[in-house]
């Protein structure tokens, strides 16, 4: 019976793939510290631009995490739009159900 050993191979770190990383780390953190200024700056009265932009901002987050974290970004157009249009509708619908809520909050009160 032969004694197999086992060898672990030290590959060097690949610069570009952790430049890449901190790039959009950084990034998602500076996207956050916007919609954290938004939340604690802007009045109540603009109840609907607060919603747009944390809305856009939050799909901004997805896109860099979606492309980058989850390799998304290196696929073919089509494995690319078969998860970005149903995203579309997905927002469309929170849209929908923001609208109609505070629909229904009015006719309440």
């Amino acid at each position: 019976m032969e004694q197999q050993t086992s060898q672990v191979e030290v590959k060097p770190v690949n610069k570009a793939k952790v430049k890449n990383f901190l790039k959009v780390m950084w990034y998602l953190a500076a996207i956050t510290a916007i919609e954290f200024a938004i939340a604690f700056t802007v009045p109540h009265e603009h109840k609907w631009v607060r919603i747009i932009v944390f809305i856009a901002l939050t799909i901004v987050k997805a896109y860099y995490i979606v492309s980058e974290f989850m390799h998304l970004g290196h696929e073919k157009k089509s494995l690319k739009m078969s998860i970005v249009l149903p995203m579309l509708f997905v927002v469309f619908l929170i849209f929908i159900m923001i609208y109609q809520g505070d629909a229904i909050l009015k006719a309440l009160y």
